[in-house]
């Protein structure tokens, strides 16, 4: 069995990926882009991936395949339908990152809440010390409790976030994008109820035709000023210039994100020009990344394939 890690850095050089030797030969590559996806591919049984692109055109001299297995929840990168037409599996790993993305939810909210780098930067300026009084709150900021949080997306990571909220004394609110959630644990509105209630709205769904530019300048000119947007999910979730656009003319207070329209983002992308760390905070796609999730997900992605070969279908997307 033929056995190619398309992307093995995308787990991180601190966490092991011998396990899936056990399955057959297997061969690594640090990273892998369009360019080169087929020629790596062409022999492979069994294809581990993230974000290199699977479809018609990569995987049409690669007549081996039976099995795709991505190193994450997402398989945008798969060509879904192709996938069936070939008969070739493809699993994904589910619920692997929640209490991590969960958790930097929190991070990036309380980053800009409480004003955090202004309030670090303060002490370690030398301000601090050299003021007569025991304290300093010159940028006011509010409490959690008794706010709406508002949630896009109340899947595993969804109900974990709305939990947490709930322990700090909020309201949670919740929009199904895809109008076919089940969850009634929180109280769920339509999308304009969402934006107008919101004191902080978080973003969890996955990327789809209903999905992609939800959070428009219209939206976010529907949302309180003293909002805080957090996205955790995919970048193009959100318009980057009509983010821009919101926070420079502060229509919301601030925001937060974990993934932008292009990754890496780009010099040419209107956020990077917001350089105010007390209403913009930016992290490099690494919510999902604590060491024990990334653990987890080359775990499960050896039990995908374990169950794989003895004839079992766990995680597969396209049955």
């Amino acid at each position: 069995m033929k056995i190619v890690i398309l992307e093995r850095n995308s787990v991180g050089l601190d966490v092991s990926v011998d396990g899936v030797k056990q399955f057959g030969e297997v061969t690594e590559y640090p990273n892998t882009t369009a360019a080169n996806v087929k020629e790596r591919i062409k022999d492979a049984d069994i294809i581990i991936a993230n974000k290199a692109p699977l479809n018609a055109d990569t995987l049409k001299d690669a007549a081996h395949v039976k099995l795709i297995c991505e190193f994450a929840t997402g398989f945008d990168n798969v060509d879904i339908e192709y996938c069936k037409g070939r008969g070739i599996k493809v699993a994904n790993i589910v619920n692997y990152s929640t209490d991590a993305v969960a958790q930097h939810t929190f991070a990036l909210c309380f980053y800009v809440l409480e004003k955090l780098r202004h309030y670090d930067e303060y002490v370690k300026s030398g301000a601090y010390a050299a003021q007569d009084r025991f304290s300093n709150f010159d940028i006011p900021f509010t409490e959690l409790a008794g706010k709406t949080w508002g949630i896009v997306g109340m899947g595993n990571i969804g109900k974990k976030v709305a939990k947490i909220a709930q322990a700090f004394g909020c309201r949670v609110i919740f929009y199904s994008a895809s109008g076919s959630s089940t969850c009634t644990d929180y109280e769920r509105v339509d999308f304009d109820t969402l934006l107008a209630e919101a004191d902080v709205l978080s973003l969890h769904c996955p990327l789809s035709d209903r999905t992609r530019n939800l959070i428009d300048l219209e939206a976010l000119q529907k949302m309180k000023k003293s909002a805080v947007l957090i996205n955790v999910a995919r970048g193009p979730v959100v318009n980057d210039q009509a983010l821009y656009t919101a926070l420079t003319e502060g229509y919301i207070a601030a925001a937060g994100l974990d993934v932008t329209s292009t990754e890496p983002m780009k010099d040419s992308n209107p956020l990077s020009k917001f350089t105010d760390s007390n209403r913009l905070i930016i992290t490099p796609h690494l919510a999902w990344a604590s060491t024990e999730a990334r653990k987890r997900c080359v775990s499960e992605a050896c039990k995908n394939i374990e169950a794989f070969l003895k004839g079992e279908n766990r995680n597969i997307v396209n049955l």
